[in-house]
């Protein structure tokens, strides 16, 4: 590397790519740190779980991403500790320097002091997540084919999904459109119609981000195509025979978690206020307080907004901030001054199914087909690259005219064993 100042990146998610991506050509040099090799475009991944979509289609390379930006290098590893008073990331036995440092982590998913129930209820934060979930959901559809057991039947064929939010009204909508139409034809023992999908919320409605009316217009059009949606009643225990929904117990091999996030270990790391999610709470040029060249964006930041609200944990969000934190850091290093972060909200969507969606952009709402286009088209706009979008279009547009998922494989160990396959009936003679 050579002597001029040098910029660690932590985290390739929308947040860390766009401020890689403003420092690119700059002199300046990026090194740019993940666990993983890809970026992932996060919101689509349930389309995975669900069998819309392959991971290859929401998923890219980073340093193909980043392979004509010379001055930006790619470091695939797990940082394991932060030096703030030496300017320093710790990667197990490696030690990167830096001049100016962006903690953009993420956040992973949260159970609310119930840890236990992350092996039989997974979250949905990426690929190895939304792949597993994908190999149970169908594998459910299998083992009940082959059981001659009633009530193990029942139990592979109902569905839990845990959260009323964004995350969870999509996982919901998507499962009953998977077994109330595209598998409808598929099996011969069973009718995968037959399949029971609910959706638990402990608030008062889904969707509480939105207007009212459009959370009771999601839930009665979820209700519309199958979806059982308990709002007010929380869940209080999840085993690997099922799920309490309130005072019910719902015998289930299928428990998906979307109900809430936690950003782990950078508060152990700076040592600075946090909120009691572990967003750090950082100032109005979204810097560490105390550390002017340390800045922390996307799920991770805590950052003021309007009415008392925090800036949402959404894409657009993580892609402002680190659009503004690439902008800081050069202006920085010029001597000129920059204005406080400001972000601009476009708005809320969500989907539903088929047909449905809603959108509330700032006071503009959508609900329906119209709604749902938008959604589709917004998505697309948010994919990077060139290739990526084209695909995902010719795989929507052949699931949307023939219902067929695209992605229907089942690979790896299952987690719950298999029934004996009962062998076709025999002719008569």
């Amino acid at each position: 590397m050579s002597d001029r100042k040098r910029v660690v990146i932590v985290g390739a998610g929308f947040g860390g790519m766009s401020a890689a991506k403003k420092l690119a050509g700059k002199d300046v040099d990026v090194i740019l740190i993940d666990k993983r090799n890809h970026h992932l475009f996060q919101p689509l991944l349930y389309q995975v779980a669900t069998a819309d979509l392959s991971p290859a289609e929401i998923a890219w390379p980073i340093r193909s991403m980043f392979s004509k930006s010379p001055n930006v290098s790619v470091f695939m590893g797990e940082v394991t500790g932060i030096d703030l008073p030496n300017q320093r990331v710790l990667s197990g036995e490696h030690v990167l320097e830096y001049d100016y440092l962006v903690l953009a982590i993420g956040a992973v998913t949260s159970y609310f002091g119930n840890d236990d129930w992350a092996s039989v209820a997974p979250g949905l934060k990426n690929i190895t997540e939304a792949t597993d979930i994908r190999k149970s959901l169908l594998m459910a559809f299998e083992r009940a084919e082959n059981s001659q057991d009633e009530d193990q039947k029942r139990r592979l064929l109902n569905f839990i999904v845990v959260g009323g939010g964004p995350t969870g009204v999509e996982m919901a909508g998507a499962i009953a459109e998977l077994a109330k139409k595209t598998l409808s034809d598929d099996f011969r023992r069973i009718d995968p119609r037959d399949a029971r999908i609910i959706l638990a919320e402990g608030g008062p409605r889904l969707l509480a981000a939105f207007p009212e009316d459009l959370s009771d217009y999601t839930q009665k059009s979820l209700e519309s195509i199958g979806v059982e949606v308990r709002v007010g009643q929380a869940v209080t225990e999840i085993t690997a025979q099922g799920a309490k929904i309130g005072d019910e117990f719902i015998p289930s091999a299928n428990v998906i978690w979307g109900a809430g996030v936690q950003v782990p270990d950078l508060q152990d790391w700076t040592q600075k206020p946090a909120d009691r999610g572990g967003r750090i709470m950082v100032e109005g040029d979204l810097s560490v307080p105390g550390h002017s060249h340390v800045f922390v964006i996307g799920d991770a930041a805590h950052v003021a907004w309007r009415d008392g609200l925090t800036v949402p944990g959404i894409a657009p969000a993580a892609k402002q901030q680190g659009k503004y934190v690439g902008q800081r850091i050069l202006d920085l290093m010029n001597g000129r001054q920059t204005s406080p972060f400001k972000y601009s909200h476009a708005g809320n969507l969500a989907t539903i199914g088929r047909h449905r969606a809603v959108m509330d952009l700032n006071g503009i709402k959508l609900r329906g087909w119209l709604a749902w286009w938008f959604w589709g088209l917004a998505h697309i706009y948010f994919l990077i690259g060139l290739r990526a979008p084209a695909l995902v279009m010719v795989q929507w547009m052949w699931s949307y005219l023939f219902r067929k998922k695209g992605a229907r494989l089942i690979t790896g160990q299952d987690r719950e064993n298999a029934t004996a396959v009962v062998p076709p009936p025999q002719k008569e003679t």
